[in-house]
């Protein structure tokens, strides 16, 4: 009866039921004491029990269960313990066993973690004994439901409107870009957020380990990789659907993670027009984005040549964006640097815009300023070429931005 009934008529119809059991027990609770027993009850049946209060919660990014009885929450950065807790291991096990099971996965002591999704897209990653010593773990990274806009993160201070208006030249442009940050630092989301200038005439094809962006264009494939089945077999890794996704006459796309081989196929892609194409790339600093790639390309088992891996890499990406979460919780662009070509032996690469940190406040914040290093970005060809204005002023050495 549960899996045939909406969750209001479980309500109206268990709910009555549990308050007359607890009438016959008469059991010292008030009426919002009986409500709330209701709603755990319910949330135990039909949801994730403890879970539910903090997946409803708006304000939190992600939930972190580091054994029954210590429950962490994310909120605008930090991390938080929260009140709520599991009744012991046994009851925080069948939790997990719950996520997995809906999506077709296991967890047991012969497969002891597993990488999985919620209803509502959020992502989810297990790991039980024996790997886990001191009590299963889970991680929850929440899907948003009101992606963040460009202008949301210029409002919040990550983004400097001049900056943000140079990032929409360039995506209107279709200028190749690579977003590289720490993990938790906004990548999808700036991703996200930056797809919503690509024109809605073109056939955009996405491809992510955990499907989590949401394009608004009405021209768009999304692709998900698939685990490999119990048996071991069955698996589609990215570089599968990145090289499936150049039979599907996309004209842009975008990898929401290189973590390997397919970075030299995503590669190709950019260097074969499909012109603006977009992907996020774990790294701490621009130039060690640019290394990973080049490590990536080596995973591919092609043997190329150093010198051909960079010059792959230069033609291939025109754009680089650093963004990084601070210690005070805040996620800023660090730095956007534009790819000028080879050198040598070496990708030459020159910033434009930086964020330089100049201390800390009281409070723990950090305190610092937008810079333009007054370099003349050679894209502005290519915005120009597609009617596309950016003022020179944007670009004014030692200019602090707002």
């Amino acid at each position: 009866m549960l899996d045939k009934l909406s969750r209001e008529q479980i309500d109206a119809e268990a709910g009555g039921i549990i308050l007359d059991i607890l009438a016959e027990e008469d059991a010292a609770l008030n009426a919002s004491e009986r409500t709330a027993l209701v709603d755990e009850v319910l949330d135990e049946l039909l949801g994730l029990g403890p879970l539910e209060p903090l997946l409803a919660d708006e304000t939190i990014n992600d939930i972190l269960v580091n054994g029954y009885d210590r429950v962490f929450v994310e909120r605008a950065g930090l991390l938080e313990k929260v009140s709520v807790r599991f009744q012991d291991e046994r009851h925080l096990m069948r939790i997990i066993q719950k996520i997995v099971s809906a999506v077709g996965r296991r967890i047991d002591e012969s497969s002891p973690y597993v990488d999985a999704r919620l209803a509502d897209g959020s992502r989810v990653n297990a790991i039980v004994a024996p790997l886990a010593i001191d009590g299963s773990l889970l991680s929850i990274r929440k899907f948003s439901k009101k992606p963040y806009s460009l202008d949301r993160l210029v409002d919040i201070g990550s983004i400097p409107s001049q900056v943000a208006e140079v990032m929409k030249g360039v995506v209107r442009a279709r200028r190749n870009v690579l977003i590289s940050g720490g993990t938790g630092s906004g990548k999808t989301t700036l991703l996200n957020s930056l797809s919503a200038f690509i024109e809605n005439r073109e056939r955009i094809v996405t491809i992510e380990d955990s499907a989590e962006l949401q394009l608004q264009q009405d021209h768009v494939a999304r692709l998900e990789t698939r685990p490999p089945n119990i048996e071991g077999r069955g698996e589609v890794s990215q570089r599968d659907l990145v090289k499936n996704a150049l039979r599907m006459r996309p004209d842009r796309i975008i990898v929401g993670e290189v973590r390997a081989g397919e970075a030299f196929d995503m590669l190709q892609a950019m260097n074969t027009g499909h012109d603006g194409s977009m992907t996020t790339v774990h790294a701490n600093t621009a130039r060690d984005a640019l290394s990973r790639l080049e490590q990536m390309i080596g995973m591919s088992g092609i043997d190329m040549p150093t010198n051909s891996a960079r010059a792959q890499i230069a033609s291939a990406i025109n754009v680089v964006i650093q963004i990084a979460r601070y210690s005070d919780g805040r996620r800023r662009l660090v730095s956007l640097s534009e790819i000028t070509g080879m050198e040598g032996h070496a990708i030459s690469m020159q910033e434009i815009f930086k964020f330089h940190q100049t201390g800390r406040a009281e409070d723990g914040t950090v305190l610092g300023r937008f810079e333009a290093t007054g370099i003349r970005p050679k894209f502005l060809n290519a915005t120009q070429e597609h009617g596309i204005e950016l003022a020179p002023e944007l670009f004014r050495p030692g200019l602090g931005l707002e």
